[in-house]
């Protein structure tokens, strides 16, 4: 009897090791394999780089229909937008990042892009806002000037502030 149950001890010990070893085997497997086909996709990856560069602009795959699209709704916001496809992006950019700043009230700015230059018309409340509008713009890749035409009118009161006022007086 004590012989039979260390056989069978044994012979588990033996299928585990067995079993163990198999799947440290696959696993060896599975790794090569997905090595293997990272630097497949990692060689036709620099292979199309390298055949299509990413424009010095900075600009990805911005494409032409896009920047029609930014033109026209640069025209109904009374903006400009010169031909070439680097002053669509930076006007996409620099609009963006106006909308992003809690500083800024992109909706009273007007954004025009021509030959990467960048002029800011409009009204802002603030100094500061119009310092930070400024300072967006200049720090937006690609732009090679920036004429600062904001002006800066503070919001008018309203008539329940005015009241409210003169009566803690």
């Amino acid at each position: 009897m004590r012989t039979t149950l260390l056989l069978a001890l044994l012979l588990t010990a033996i299928i585990c090791a067995a079993v163990g070893m198999a799947a440290c085997e696959n696993a060896n497997m599975n790794s090569n394999a997905n090595m293997t086909a990272n630097a497949n996709r990692n060689a036709n990856a620099n292979t199309t780089v390298m055949a299509s560069p990413t424009p010095a602009s900075g600009r990805g795959q911005y494409t032409e229909q896009q920047a029609r699209e930014e033109r026209a709704r640069a025209k109904q916001n009374k903006e400009t937008i010169g031909d070439t496809l680097d002053d669509a992006w930076i006007h996409t950019k620099v609009v963006a990042k106006l909308i992003g700043d809690t500083k800024t009230p992109e909706r009273k700015i007007n954004v025009d892009v021509v030959n990467n230059a960048v002029t800011l018309r409009g009204t802002v409340d603030t100094a500061e806002a119009r310092i930070e509008a400024e300072r967006i713009a200049k720090d937006t890749e690609g732009v090679t000037k920036v004429v600062n035409q904001l002006k800066v009118m503070p919001a008018k009161l309203t008539n329940s502030n005015t009241k409210a006022t003169k009566s803690k007086t």
